[in-house]
């Protein structure tokens, strides 16, 4: 446990930024299973509009350093090519 005022706002404000994180994570992942949901749907117009939500969702996540940008890049250049492929 901490033992000084600093290190007790430390834990204070990690764990606060850990929360938040987290959140910022769950967000991220919801948006991409939005999208593989709309692509195995076979819906190609629905999923394309639900592609522009996430990849907004994706690219504020990402200014936030929450994710690395080359890992979200990865991530939207996978799903759009998905997305292309259907039929």
């Amino acid at each position: 446990m901490a033992n000084s005022a600093q290190a007790r706002k430390r834990a204070r404000q990690a764990e606060a930024t850990r929360k938040r994180n987290a959140s910022l994570k769950s967000e991220l992942r919801s948006a991409v299973k939005k999208v593989k949901k709309a692509i195995e749907a076979g819906d190609k117009a629905a999923a394309t509009k639900t592609m522009q939500a996430s990849q907004s969702a994706i690219d504020r996540i990402t200014e936030k350093k929450i994710v690395h940008k080359n890992a979200a890049s990865r991530t939207k250049s996978r799903l759009a090519q998905a997305i292309k492929a259907m039929p």
